[in-house]
């Protein structure tokens, strides 16, 4: 990891987080083996702005429902008002209010496996904090471009109380 991207992601701040209905398209994973997320956002882009209840332009990739064995869900969505209206074929995941470390990535997408890294093998265990049996995210501003990596990209960690 070049050292830009390192020294982004070392300083995270800490935020609360509020209740979030996500809605999209999800799959199961492993860490790994990922690369079916770029195919599962690429199906969902164009539902953005056409989901029942959207509120807003930020997407989501939501990482939730681990097995214990490496495997998890992930949820390419945007946040939605209700649960009414919404099409069989949409997954949802609720948000629950919870204390996050939130991490902005540097650079494109190619490099974000190595930003996870740095953030769950290097910064957690120095940090002194517990990760939370909550859902992890990534939240993706409006003008993000992932052809580019331009634009907002953050990392929200769910951490356990102090």
């Amino acid at each position: 990891m070049n050292q830009p991207k390192q020294q982004a992601a070392a300083q995270p701040r800490f935020e609360t987080g509020h209740f979030m209905l996500i809605a999209g398209l999800g799959g199961r994973f492993s860490v790994d083996a990922t690369e079916g997320i770029p195919k599962l956002w690429d199906r969902f882009i164009p539902h953005i702005g056409k989901v029942p209840g959207q509120k807003g332009d930020l997407t989501y990739g939501v990482c939730c429902n681990p097995d214990g064995k490496g495997g998890f869900e992930y949820v390419a969505g945007v946040e939605i008002s209700k649960l009414d209206d919404l099409p069989e074929s949409y997954r949802w995941v609720e948000i629950q209010p919870q204390q996050y470390a939130v991490f902005t990535h540097q650079g494109g997408l190619d490099s974000l496996a190595q930003t996870f890294a740095y953030i769950w093998k290097s910064w957690l265990p120095a940090s002194g904090r517990e990760a939370a049996d909550a859902p992890e995210f990534e939240r993706y501003s409006a003008d993000f471009d992932p052809q580019t990596g331009d634009g907002v990209l953050e990392i929200w960690v769910p951490l356990k109380a102090a």
